[in-house]
């Protein structure tokens, strides 16, 4: 199983940083990742992650990913890869 991970906020340091030690520690793999800062302010990243060798469940991930949502002020949304396509497909 895949999933899109997307972060929204105002930039700061370590925000890849915090996002992805989590996804480490769940033994999630980053397939790709894009990120930007709009007006070197607004903060926009996206991943896909591999979540076949994941160690915990989907929504133990979900719920860390809230933690450091909260720690950290910005929005993270996960989603399973196929929910973000259909709610995508146009």
């Amino acid at each position: 199983m895949r999933a899109v991970i997307s972060v929204l906020g105002m930039d700061r340091p370590g925000i890849i940083a915090k996002v992805s030690a989590v996804l480490y520690e769940c033994n999630v793999n980053i397939l790709d990742i894009d990120q930007t800062v709009l007006r070197d302010e607004l903060f926009a990243m996206t991943m896909l992650a591999d979540l076949r060798e994941m160690n915990t469940s989907f929504e133990a991930l979900k719920q860390k990913l809230d933690t450091v949502s909260t720690r950290i002020g910005m929005q993270i949304k996960l989603q399973r890869e196929e929910i973000f396509k259909s709610m995508h497909n146009v």
